[in-house]
This record gives C-alpha cells, sequence and structure tokens, in this order.
C-alpha cells in the first residue's frame, strides 16, 4: 500500500488570533473556523498542495482526543494523520 500524510495538525492557544495569522498575514485561503456547534470541534483547515490539508486545532481538543494531558505549550504539539491507497495490480 502507498502511504502518504494528508492533514498536518498544529495545536494552537487561540484559534482565532491562530486564524487571523494564516489567513491574512501569511495569505492562505480556508472558509475560516468551522464545527463550532460541536464540543472540541472547532478547527480552521487550510488546503496546501498535492492533497495535504493543514488544520488548526487549539490544544485542549487534541488533548481531550488524544487522552493526554494538557501540558506547557510546545513545539512539539502537532499530529499527523495518513492515507494508504490499495496497491494497484499489475497488468501482464
Amino acid at each position: 500500500m502507498k502511504q502518504r500524510i494528508t492533514l498536518i495538525t498544529l495545536g494552537v492557544d487561540d484559534l482565532e488570533k491562530s486564524l487571523r495569522f494564516y489567513r491574512d498575514g501569511l495569505g492562505f485561503p480556508t472558509e475560516g473556523i468551522i464545527g463550532q456547534e460541536f464540543e472540541h470541534g472547532a478547527v480552521v483547515f487550510i488546503e496546501l498542495e498535492s492533497g495535504l490539508r493543514l488544520a488548526l486545532w487549539p490544544r485542549k481538543s487534541i488533548a481531550h482526543d488524544s487522552g493526554l494531558l494538557l501540558g506547557k505549550r510546545s513545539a512539539t504539539e502537532f499530529t499527523l494523520d495518513t492515507t494508504s491507497s490499495p496497491k494497484q495490480k499489475s497488468t501482464p
């Protein structure tokens, strides 16, 4: 199977401030904050190249989702998501 990283999620303390930085400061196109109607669901998705997406998700939501305790802020607070595609069969 061919695997590839399709989503990089950065843990942020302030989702609105982070949205402004990536959208207004760096010029990344985004629909803004979505999923606010769900507890721990608010997230920002940014489409990058070749099917890769960047997500901004509150650190508290990552801690909740992963079952880990919320620690001190760190540059290593991110998650990676991969997808697999079935191996193509070769034709004779």
